[in-house]
């Protein structure tokens, strides 16, 4: 059975470090605390600014999922701006912003989205490179 984490922010700025400490926990606590968690925090710090900078939806929650489902790990970023999908675009050297999701399609093993019923989610898929260690498991002895 997979192992989730699921938690709503406002859609406001000021919140996406404590949900990037969030998701940190929740990797830390999967055994995840390598070059695979900077990916997936920086990700997820990604997916989130683009939701609650584009978002036109007024006083609007974010929702984020982790889910460890062997041999995947997945980051869904949900907000109710279902209409306006995201877009990759060529920025400048000069640019101060337009990188996240070229940034996340380097760092993730695949990308998209998907408009559902009331919402999109910018989803992102991170290849578990060996077993993470659960919090309190014992090492197997060879």
């Amino acid at each position: 059975m997979p192992e989730t984490e699921t938690f709503l922010i406002p859609k406001r700025r000021r919140h996406v470090p404590a949900a990037r400490q969030r998701i940190r926990k929740a990797l830390a606590d999967w055994g995840i605390t390598d070059e695979l968690a900077d990916d997936v925090t920086l990700s997820a710090n990604e997916l989130l600014t683009n939701a609650v900078t584009h978002c036109r939806v007024s006083c609007a929650q974010v929702k984020v999922t982790l889910t460890l489902r062997e041999p995947y790990l997945f980051l869904e970023v949900q907000d109710p701006d279902r209409d306006r999908l995201p877009e990759p675009c060529d920025s400048g050297p000069d640019a101060e912003s337009g990188r996240g999701l070229a940034l996340v399609g380097l760092l993730a093993h695949g990308w998209g989205h998907a408009q559902l019923p009331h919402t999109k989610c910018v989803w992102a898929r991170f290849m578990l490179t060996e077993e993470p260690e659960r919090a309190g498991d014992v090492p197997a002895v060879l």
